[in-house]
């Protein structure tokens, strides 16, 4: 967005464009109603610029007050009340802090300014919001003298800052570079000499103005810049002489435009192109214009807003597109290299196996072939070592008759692909046996010869007893008790075991 720059004296207002430190004029319209048309059509033509005016007029007014330490809501509404208390009437005007008191209440010391004539600057301001030009603030020249001295290297805790504004001279009086006091003063004589005449007489008279409003003492001595063109340096050097408590410091204006970068210096002794550069590249933080004159200006801040953030959101998507087809390449990379490796491999593959006698197979049949093998090959173990494990305990368990023995290697596990699989991990032993008990044997004394067994069994301790039958059928709710029908008491009592042991690979 381009930055234009409104510059409004008492008879005229004048329009420039900022570029790069060059300040191009385009145009200078009358106070009366024709130049307020030509104005009018100006702005239409460039709505997308963002306007800032510069006013150098003689209705400033300025003074001094001090608040109790607020903050917020309450230190706005009390300043508010100050403003109008002082300048009634105008709603061009603002405050300027000048710090806190050193005491324990810690009141704030405040700058008032307001530029009184509020009827001069209407015409132009309704012209700028009619137009719907974005209004960034109104300014005074006198708020940016401390800035110019500043950058030219001059920080006088106080002193006279004194140049040459159409066809007067703007007279300011600056502590810690904030302006506390400034006026205008006509110039009766444009020539050189009647320039340097005029800077020598203002000067004094400024001087004996501020001691007897208390704002200096008589002793005290003041510096006093006055900013002018090479040509009438001379003049005013020998029209201004250091006297009495005044020390005069001449600055050339084209060394200023230098130091400040200004690349368009003035043409004359007219300072109003440098705080015009002032106010494009660094626009004091107070500005007189209320928001109601600014609202256009708010728009185009939250329009370039959503711009930017826009910007940010679409360089933040090209950046991971970016990313994303990176991505993609470095894995279109490495699958083409491992595609050529597996070629390769492939290739060396059949190389050797090429050099392998033929078996008159295929691969794949080559490969069920060996895995049955395999299957096989787990499978070849004899049940030598599981009948001995019988065998012993029945050795020592005369009462128990073998009736049968089962061995197999593993379980049969659920069907797959239409064949069920087995389990060669596990060694299972069936033994169904019976115990035949002794004359008047008690069921007791049946079961007493069964566990004896078991535990024969259990001294192996790879093995995994599971009782699949019980020589009795033993109930919770009904007692075992003996004398109970003792003819079947004398019969041989079945009972199956299943003994299981894994299989070490």
């Amino acid at each position: 967005m381009i930055t234009r720059l409104l510059y409004l004296n008492t008879h005229r207002l004048s329009a420039y464009a900022w570029r790069h430190g060059k300040l191009l004029p385009e145009g200078e319209f009358e106070n009366g109603e024709e130049g307020l048309t030509q104005f009018r059509d100006y702005l239409k033509q460039r709505r997308n610029s963002q306007f800032s005016l510069l006013a150098n007029v003689a209705e400033e007014g300025h003074t001094l007050e001090t608040i109790p330490f607020l903050k917020g809501s309450d230190r706005q509404a009390l300043i508010t009340r100050k403003i109008g208390q002082h300048f009634l009437g105008t709603p061009l005007a603002t405050a300027f802090s000048l710090g806190y008191e050193k005491n324990r209440r810690k009141n704030e010391k405040l700058l008032i300014s307001a530029l009184t004539n509020p009827g001069h600057f209407d015409p132009w301001l309704k012209r700028i919001n009619e137009a719907e030009a974005p209004l960034a603030g109104v300014y005074s020249v006198a708020q940016l003298g401390g800035q110019l001295l500043k950058k030219l290297g001059h920080a006088d805790p106080r002193c006279l800052l004194l140049t040459m504004q159409d066809h007067s001279i703007r007279e300011s009086y600056l502590v810690d570079g904030q302006t506390l006091f400034s006026r205008m003063a006509p110039i009766s004589d444009s020539s050189i000499a009647g320039a340097a005449s005029s800077f020598a007489a203002e000067a004094g008279k400024l001087h004996q103005y501020l001691i007897g409003q208390r704002l200096i003492g008589r002793e005290e001595n003041l510096p006093v810049y006055i900013i002018a063109s090479p040509p009438a340096i001379p003049a005013i050097e020998k029209s201004c002489p250091d006297r009495g408590h005044l020390s005069f410091s001449l600055i050339d204006s084209h060394t200023a435009a230098g130091k400040i970068g200004l690349h368009t210096p003035p043409a004359d002794s007219r300072s109003d192109v440098l705080f015009l550069h002032l106010l494009a590249t660094a626009p004091p933080r107070q500005q007189f214009a209320g928001e109601s004159h600014r609202h256009d200006y708010r728009l185009s801040q939250i329009r370039q807003g959503l711009i930017a953030a826009g910007l940010v959101a679409l360089l933040g998507s090209l950046l991971f597109s970016a990313k994303e087809a990176y991505d993609t390449y470095a894995l279109r990379q490495d699958s083409q290299s491992m595609q050529a490796s597996e070629a390769d491999l492939n290739w060396r593959y059949k190389e050797i196996s090429a050099t392998f006698p033929q078996l008159g197979i295929d691969n794949e049949t080559l490969r069920r072939l060996t895995t049955r093998h395999a299957e096989l090959a787990v499978l070849q173990r004899q049940p030598g070592p599981a009948y001995i494990q019988v065998s012993q305990a029945l050795n020592s368990s005369p009462a128990v008759i073998l009736e049968g023995i089962d061995w197999r290697i593993g379980r049969a596990g659920p069907a797959a692909a239409g064949a069920a699989t087995i389990d060669g991990n596990e060694e299972i032993t069936t033994v169904r046996g019976a115990i035949r008990p002794e004359a008047k044997a008690t069921p007791r004394q049946i079961l007493a010869r069964f566990e004896s067994f078991l535990e024969l069994l259990r001294a192996d301790q790879t093995s995994t007893i599971t009782i699949l039958q019980q020589p009795f059928d033993l109930e919770s709710e009904r007692a075992l008790r003996g004398g109970d029908s003792e003819d079947a008491s004398n019969q041989p009592r079945q009972f199956v075991v299943e003994i299981s042991r894994k299989i070490a690979p």
